[in-house]
Order: C-alpha cells, then structure tokens, then sequence
C-alpha cells in the first residue's frame, strides 16, 4: 500500500507536511520487509537531525534497522505509544507516526519521491 499526497525516501521513511512541520513514518513496504517489530528506539525532543541522519531504529522479530529523517529537523513530538505497542506500525504504518518534526530546510522536500516515483522505485 501506498498513500497518495505523502513524500517518500529511498530509504523508505514517508513524510506528512503540515505547514513548518512534519510527521515521519516508516512505509508499509518497510514494514513489511521487516516483519513483526518488537522494539523501536525513539529520539528526544529538541533533538535536531540533517537530512538522511539516522533518528531512531525499529527491531523486529528479523532484523534490526535504522530509521533516517527524509528532511532536517528538530523533533518537537515523539509517538510514545509506539513504545508499548510497537506493533502499531506493522497494524497501520501509515497511521503510525514516529515523530513530528519542525522543518529546518522545507526546500529538501522538494527533492523526496511523490507516491508515483516511490512506487516505481520499490518494483
């Protein structure tokens, strides 16, 4: 599955603009791929990141992988849920928000796949 009118990385993180900021995710082919996850390690807030930096990582019952922010920014919002039910982004990946973020660049979004391109990119 893939949403329409979201921005996507290569390395398979979605993001949602919202004004200044953004929500960030990881795509349901992502998820996919690693199967059941277990464990995900979330940033702080006020955090700040550069495009493609690693923020967190996600651990499944296969693997363990890190996720990479698709844009700069600063974290202002963490999805504390996921600490408990890590398993929500297997249930509804594009539902399951990691962070929210403050865009430090918003012109790098710019240069993220559209649904189309990502489409194409994970055949």
């Amino acid at each position: 599955m893939i949403v329409k009118n979201l921005h996507y990385a290569e390395s398979h993180e979605w993001l949602k603009v919202d004004g200044n900021n953004a929500y960030v995710g990881i795509t349901d082919f992502a998820q996919e791929t690693l199967g059941a996850i277990v464990f995900i390690d979330l940033p702080k807030i006020g955090d700040t990141f550069e495009q493609g930096e690693a923020f967190g990582a996600v651990e499944s019952v296969k693997s363990a992988s890190d996720i990479y922010l698709p844009v700069s920014g600063k974290i202002i919002e963490v999805n504390t849920r996921l600490t408990d039910e890590p398993a929500l982004i297997n249930d509804d990946p594009f539902g399951s928000w990691i962070v929210k973020i403050e865009l430090t660049h918003p012109e790098q979004v710019n240069a993220l796949l559209d649904s189309d391109a990502y489409e194409a990119f994970i055949k």
